[in-house]
């Protein structure tokens, strides 16, 4: 018999998390732009992070067409991403700078590192934009995943990381508390015995 969903995180109703989901508004919108093989992973923070927040549209899609991501691109918009040797220099994204204030979107990538990079190159619109990037050790506490990459974090980790230096007055660290439902009920899963 195949174990029942829920309707809201996708998840098995045991590893369920939705208990733990939080609504935060947000004056910077988040686009979420979704690998189709992320979709059905039983680990999709990236729809969890658009559960959490109002102002977030999330978008499953490897490529898109010049029109649609010029219409998704129309307000001042900058992407969360690494500054890589291979990626064009551009305009970093300065917590508390004059871009930062004048944000209007923040474009998130959610996919495996491999697929982010043909992602950026399918479209290469997205490679132009300012960038939001984080230096120094970063920390996951992603126990169920692991990135090819040191240094890495989840979607929702490098969300809220990022919305929490654009948004200072807010509290994102609260979408936090679903993730750690969800780490520790897969935790107790996977430790099970029947």
């Amino acid at each position: 018999m195949p174990r029942q969903i829920c309707p809201t995180c996708q998840r098995p109703l045991n590893v369920c998390y939705c208990s733990a989901l939080v609504h935060l508004p947000s004056r910077i919108r988040v686009l979420i732009i979704q690998h189709p093989l992320e979709v059905k992973h039983p680990f999709n923070t990236g729809r969890m992070a658009h559960l959490c927040l109002d102002n977030s549209e999330l978008l499953v899609a490897e490529t898109l067409d010049d029109a649609e991501l010029a219409r998704l691109l129309a307000p001042r918009s900058a992407l969360l991403y690494p500054s890589l040797d291979w990626l064009p220099p551009v305009e970093q994204v300065e917590p508390g700078g004059p871009l930062a204030r004048s944000l209007e979107q923040l474009v998130v990538i959610d996919a495996t590192w491999r697929k982010s990079k043909k992602m950026l190159h399918l479209n290469p619109a997205l490679q132009q934009l300012p960038r939001v990037s984080f230096a120094g050790e970063l920390q996951s506490n992603y126990r169920v995943r692991h990135s090819s990459l040191p240094n890495s974090l989840s979607t929702l980790e490098s969300i809220v990381a990022a919305m929490q230096q654009l948004e200072p007055e807010g509290n994102f660290q609260a979408m936090l508390q679903p993730f750690d439902r969800m780490v520790a009920l897969q935790e107790q899963d996977f430790g099970r015995t029947d």
